[in-house]
């Protein structure tokens, strides 16, 4: 379900001392219902690209996404002279000392999004290419019934009237195709059964930890 931007903006997190500059273009309720000690598994969910990363199980999504690597591919959008560290300085550069001091591991094992930073309800990472800067944010949040469940933003900073075009072209798929299909698949994979907690690709640590 898409939610309000406030549903993002009106909580404390970390994320706005470092991303103030940026717009909220997305906020989601992921439907993965646990307890408060439950976002290490949503973590290592998404991480390991079996939820949110790629919709596996949605052709429309499968197609887009390679529709959109092709055209990134021909347009050089996502070379590594337009990504972190080249076109624009990495977030990381933003850090305070208790964040920069946060392991931002486990890192996406699908996709080219680069960690931040992670902590016991809130994890961050950063994506950049020749359209934006893009910030990927998963947060653990009450549910209003005595559990609580994921929520997704998505941030973004453009790069000027190529990102501008870009977002709003793109805007009408995310919404009705991408993000649905997506949320789906990572309900679904929250609700099978799960693996021997000795085979999961690693646990969020707190700050300073």
């Amino acid at each position: 379900m898409r939610l309000p931007d406030t549903a993002h903006t009106s909580r404390p997190w970390r994320i706005h001392e470092l991303a103030s500059d940026f717009r909220v273009e997305d906020v989601w309720a992921v439907p993965t219902p646990g307890g408060p000690g439950d976002f290490p598994r949503l973590v290592d969910l998404l991480a390991s690209g079996d939820g949110l990363s790629r919709g596996s199980g949605s052709g429309a999504v499968r197609a887009l996404w390679a529709i959109r690597c092709k055209a990134g591919q021909l347009l050089r959008w996502d070379g590594l002279e337009a990504g972190l560290g080249s076109r624009v300085p990495t977030l990381r550069d933003r850090l305070p000392a208790d964040l920069r001091s946060a392991p931002p591991d486990p890192g996406f094992r699908a996709l080219a999004f680069t960690p931040l930073y992670l902590l016991d309800d809130e994890w961050a990472s950063e994506i950049a290419n020749r359209t934006m800067h893009g910030v990927m944010h998963l947060g653990w949040v009450p549910d209003g019934s005595g559990g609580y469940r994921g929520q997704l933003a998505v941030l973004v900073k453009p790069n000027g009237l190529l990102g501008t075009g870009y977002m709003a072209t793109i805007r009408p798929f995310r919404h009705l195709i991408v993000y649905p299909a997506l949320i789906r698949e990572t309900g679904r994979a929250w609700r099978a059964p799960q693996a021997d907690p000795g085979t999961r690709a690693g646990a969020p640590r707190t700050a300073g930890s």
